[in-house]
């Protein structure tokens, strides 16, 4: 297999989820041995559902999918799925090899420790699964697949819980990686730093648009292009219109000049037939405020201690914070350190903090576990709306780009990102008094994060937050820092 051949390609390719609803229709495209590509798309559009395609765990509704033969495939999730997380993290490593193809894995501890040094982790192979953090988990998810030293590797979303140390890592990695690795993520500065081209998936045509270049040159590509289109319909309006004038004036002259008042509208119609449908760009969420409890006037949470974990060792450490409403306290901290186990105790209002009586608090896990998966997304809405008025429930979905053909969906069937979505109008029905979000950029649509922010910003109950997105943080008020490192 040399360098250039084509290792992956789609003919025509179409693709349903579920009864009448395209994802894919008619794509194609290829891709090279040795390329480095970025898959774009809106939360929702079928990006995790293409890897599905490719790795024969879907099968295309029409079309063909060629993979070159003997290629191996690994594919690096967006999440540990639920049956794996109770398993020691040797049998974890253990499942990414086939018996019937590789045998008996004799060298699987000396494997293990190789894979953990490319991502920057060390931990007891006999540890469970379940007791790593998000961001340990995320280092888990990439060294299952990079274990496996595929000739085609597959990361959905790798930066996500990633703490900058674990980013760079990855990113030396992926840089040095001579085999074709395909990307989706929303982190500009991470793809732009070893991208070769772009398939963006298009949500309105469901079509597949293939770009060469890095990720900015790319993005510039784009621009261009709609540009370049715009400027394009804009004439062809203004040829159109003066044939229709022309057509109107000629019309009212009776006689011969109907037939030229005919062919100017014949002409007019051929105009309106070279107008190009503009590429659209994604839909983003509309702004919105999480409305605060107005009734608590007290101190809202008190943090008397907390547990740092070093080395998978637990330590206690004594601290004295107090938020009152409109206090925002940032928690910060690299992965594994237990920022995510002190939002958990706080949220269950356990050992170490005080949640005043009363107060509702708005949870956003970064697993996503606060969602019912067997909910329908109404369902989940309706649950937590404080007024329990179905008209408000929908027109604040409407703003998180929840329509009607999402709303009776089962939470477990949508995409992480359209699971965010769903987190955040919960957090605006709910009206909390207290704000809890465990890195709420993940799986979310780089177009929809300064929106966010700038809700978070306004937010004006208290707010305990933990992000490892410099860019994302910078754009919220903080008033109080805890480094759980310090």
């Amino acid at each position: 297999m040399s360098k250039g051949e084509s290792i992956l390609s789609f003919d025509e390719v179409s693709f349903e989820f579920g009864h009448n609803k395209p994802i894919l229709e008619e794509v194609s495209f290829s891709v090279r041995r040795g390329m480095k590509v970025t898959l774009m798309g809106q939360n929702g559009a079928g990006k995790s559902t293409l890897f599905s395609l490719i790795t024969r765990e879907a099968k295309p509704e029409s079309g063909q999918i060629h993979i070159m033969n003997n290629v191996s495939i690994a594919h690096a999730r967006q999440v540990i799925s639920r049956d794996q997380l109770d398993l020691t993290m040797r049998e974890f490593f253990e499942k990414c090899f086939d018996e019937k193809t590789h045998g008996k894995i004799y060298d699987i501890d000396k494997r293990i420790d190789e894979v953990l040094e490319i991502v920057n982790f060390h931990a007891p192979h006999d540890r469970i699964v379940r007791s790593f953090s998000g961001g340990q988990q995320a280092r888990l998810l990439l060294a299952s697949a990079i274990i496996q030293n595929p000739d085609l590797l597959l990361l959905d979303e790798p930066t996500n819980n990633l703490d900058k140390a674990g980013i760079e890592h990855l990113t030396s990695f992926l840089k040095s990686y001579e085999k074709t690795v395909i990307v989706i993520s929303h982190d500009a500065d991470f793809l732009n730093s070893f991208t070769d081209g772009v398939l963006y998936l298009d949500v309105f045509t469901k079509k597949i648009e293939q770009y060469f270049g890095n990720y900015f040159d790319v993005r510039e590509q784009i621009m261009l292009r709609i540009e370049k289109e715009n400027m394009k319909n804009a004439q062809l309006a203004k040829e159109i219109q003066e044939n229709k004038d022309k057509a109107g004036f000629f019309a009212n002259k009776g006689g011969q000049m109907r037939m030229v008042a005919k062919r100017m509208r014949e002409k007019a119609e051929e105009l309106e037939d070279e107008m190009v449908d503009v590429r659209r760009e994604d839909k983003t969420i509309r702004p919105f405020i999480i409305p605060h409890q107005p009734e608590i006037i007290t101190d809202i949470l008190k943090i008397n201690s907390y547990k740092v974990i070093k080395n998978h060792k637990a330590t206690n450490r004594k601290t004295d914070i107090t938020l009152r409403r409109n206090n925002h306290l940032l928690l910060r901290g690299p992965n594994g350190i237990g920022k995510s186990t002190l939002l958990e105790t706080i949220a269950q209002r356990g050992k170490g903090s005080i949640i005043a009586e009363d107060v509702r608090v708005g949870y956003y896990r970064q697993d996503f576990s606060t969602l019912n998966f067997e909910d329908t997304v109404r369902e989940s809405l309706l649950g937590v709306t404080v007024k329990k008025n179905e008209e408000d429930m929908r027109t604040v979905a409407a703003g998180f780009l929840i329509t009607s053909d999402i709303i009776n969906t089962k939470i477990g069937s949508l995409s992480e990102g359209q699971k965010g979505l769903v987190a955040f109008a919960r957090l605006v029905l709910e009206r909390p008094g207290l704000l809890i979000l465990d890195e709420p950029t993940n799986h979310i649509n780089f177009r929809h994060l300064p929106i966010i922010a700038e809700a978070l910003n306004k937010y004006e109950g208290a707010m305990v937050l933990v992000s490892h997105v410099p860019e994302f943080v910078e754009k919220i008020r903080i008033d109080e820092v805890l480094d759980l490192e310090k």
